[in-house]
């Protein structure tokens, strides 16, 4: 058996395009032998969110160049991986049809198997490139598309034990900042507004704090947010430092709340873990200073280690979907036929029923 396996990673879920190359060895070590990321931050900023049109084409223009880039980069030609790895959901429909069908088209030229990746499994492995993690843990998925709290047991092997009933997180940031007339993407934006603000001049909902189950919901603080500014406008830079801070506020209390649950029932399921069990947190939201501040207060607290890829990392990128590839493979799993189909809804836990709510637009899974 050779000592390693590597593979191309393609990704092209959202407004990212993406190429990696990786190996993987035989003691499940990792080597990123390159990552290329092409933004397409400027074409969208101007609309306030991704245009599924624009991204697609934008795929189209830069795919190729990146690919020829990812290998230049990791000195290999196609002869010399083992096999493509490209993302086939979730995500937009235009951007799954150019990457995978660019993984077909290099697979079948150079005689390579297709692994059609799930972007979720992407994220949900990618601890264990980084920190060489065991299983099982709990991942924390927040992003624009995505917030979900699932439970790792293995390679293809999850279940999902919270999820959004209606904006994902990173959507209620965007939509925020939108409202306030802060730039795109809202993440950053609000957080930075929000270093000026006062945190309690607004008392801002904390949606299901003190529920039982582990589901998530912005809508109501969304609205809240809107319903505030309205009330106040015209808005001074103070206001809209003052709800950022506070809105900011109670999406890090609603998260202790949701995830410290989380963490309870993991001990409740896995009391006898042999080594600290871990809490993964990945997707851009994961760069919130305040947010990530209060997760690694709640992992102190409840015996957990805080686990949090580097930035570059927890967006998309295409190195989680080459990895993804590799755990498939040294697991012995089958590649993809040529004829699979992307999936712009894909969840990890195909048995975790649909919520009310659940499947509007940043809710892919």
């Amino acid at each position: 058996m050779a000592p390693f396996l590597r593979i191309l990673g393609i990704e092209t879920s959202c407004d990212e395009t993406a190429a990696a190359v990786v190996e993987r060895g035989q003691d499940g070590s990792s080597t990123v032998l390159s990552d290329v990321v092409l933004s397409q931050l400027d074409e969208h900023s101007a609309y306030g969110g991704v245009v599924p049109e624009i991204a697609a084409r934008a795929h189209v223009e830069a795919l190729d160049t990146l690919i020829e880039e990812a290998l230049k980069r990791a000195n290999v030609s196609l002869s010399d991986v083992d096999a493509i790895a490209a993302t086939s959901g979730p995500g937009l429909i235009g951007g799954l049809l150019v990457g995978l069908m660019t993984g077909k088209a290099i697979a079948r030229a150079a005689g390579k198997p297709l692994y059609a990746v799930n972007h979720l499994e992407g994220h949900a492995l990618t601890a264990r490139l980084t920190d060489g993690l065991s299983f099982p843990y709990l991942m924390l998925l927040v992003s624009g598309g995505h917030t979900q709290l699932i439970l790792v047991r293995g390679v293809g092997d999850y279940e999902r034990w919270g999820t959004t009933i209606d904006d994902a997180l990173g959507e209620a940031f965007d939509k925020t900042a939108k409202l306030l007339g802060l730039p795109y993407p809202g993440g950053p934006a609000v957080e930075e507004a929000a270093k000026t603000g006062n945190p309690d001049r607004f008392d801002f909902p904390r949606p299901l704090v003190g529920e039982a189950r582990l589901d998530f919901s912005f809508s109501g603080l969304k609205t809240a947010v809107r319903q505030a500014a309205t009330e106040i406008a015209p808005l001074t830079q103070q206001d809209i430092a003052d709800i950022c801070a506070s809105f900011q506020k109670a999406v890090s209390r609603t998260l202790k709340d949701r995830i410290g649950r989380g963490l309870q029932r993991f001990k409740r399921e896995f009391p006898h873990l042999g080594e600290m069990p871990a809490l993964v947190v990945a997707g851009g939201v994961a760069a919130n200073l305040e947010l990530r501040a209060t997760l690694q207060d709640l992992c102190s607290v409840n015996g957990f280690r805080f686990i949090a890829p580097p930035l570059r990392l927890c967006t998309d990128n295409a190195v989680m979907i080459a990895w993804a590839g590799l755990e498939r493979m040294a697991t012995g799993a089958a590649a993809d036929d040529l004829d699979v189909q992307p999936r712009s809804r894909w969840p990890l836990d195909s048995k975790a029923e649909t919520l009310l709510g659940y499947g509007k637009r940043g809710a892919k899974a």
